[in-house]
């Protein structure tokens, strides 16, 4: 369905699908999507969630890491392109777009076109997996400061990660990764007992979470088929009920 723009320029809508099920969606971007006349959708958008907008025209613009994706700056030029023909146009980003959403390159982008935009927030994945297991991400006289983190960079970037002398830390995008990540705690001087939670495709049917102490977590996480987010931190010991 293509609708000429008015004025020359559409809306474009930065969505948050969240973690993957498509229950877990907002209000908001449910509505939305259902009166997108294009939507650009990442990798890990399930076709649940897309079935949501069957009238729209979909672009996959698939960010995944380890696999072959559309450039950013690639992405930025299609979100100008589609803005100045649809009316209604929906940038569909896993989790939450403003957290490790590369939400700041397109906002600049469109702004600078002067392109209207709004941002529809999403469930970040951290706060999903805290659900699945039942394990809060915070606990009274344990763990009151959260740091989320990733150890994707850019191409070309150097990895001056430093990690954070926090009560609880979140890797998004975690899998070999979070190897790196284990040795760095231990150095620090971080207890080789540190309770771990990792969980893989956060909220689908094919969730996987599994428990670890830091120190199994430094042999590494074996062959993992889907998105991971590893935490770890004293909160993260297990409860009688969580799972």
């Amino acid at each position: 369905m293509t609708q000429q723009a008015a004025h020359g320029t559409g809306k474009v809508y930065l969505i948050g699908a969240g973690p993957g099920a498509v229950d877990l969606l907002t209000v908001r971007a449910t509505r939305i999507l259902a009166q997108a006349d294009v939507v650009l959708y990442d990798a890990l958008i399930t076709p649940d969630i897309l079935a949501l907008c069957p009238q729209a025209e979909k672009i996959s613009v698939g960010k995944r890491s380890g696999q072959r994706s559309t450039a950013q700056v690639v992405i930025n030029e299609l979100l100008i392109d589609c803005a100045r023909k649809y009316r209604c146009v929906v940038r569909l980003k896993g989790g939450d777009p403003m957290l490790f959403g590369r939400a700041d390159e397109e906002l600049t982008a469109l702004e600078s076109h002067g392109i209207t935009v709004e941002v529809v927030p999403g469930i970040t994945t951290a706060f999903a997996a805290a659900a699945a297991t039942l394990q809060p991400l915070t606990k009274r006289g344990i763990a009151r400061s959260i740091a989320f983190f990733t150890s994707a960079t850019a191409p070309g970037e150097p990895d001056l990660l430093t990690l954070p002398n926090t009560d609880t830390l979140i890797q998004y995008m975690g899998g070999r990764e979070a190897v790196v990540t284990a040795k760095k705690l231990l150095e620090q001087g971080r207890s080789p007992e540190l309770p771990v939670v990792v969980v893989e495709n956060c909220s689908l049917a094919n969730e996987r979470i599994s428990r670890m102490s830091l120190r199994e977590l430094e042999q590494g996480l074996g062959e993992k088929q889907g998105p991971v987010l590893v935490m770890i931190g004293n909160a993260m010991a297990q409860r009688p009920k969580s799972r």
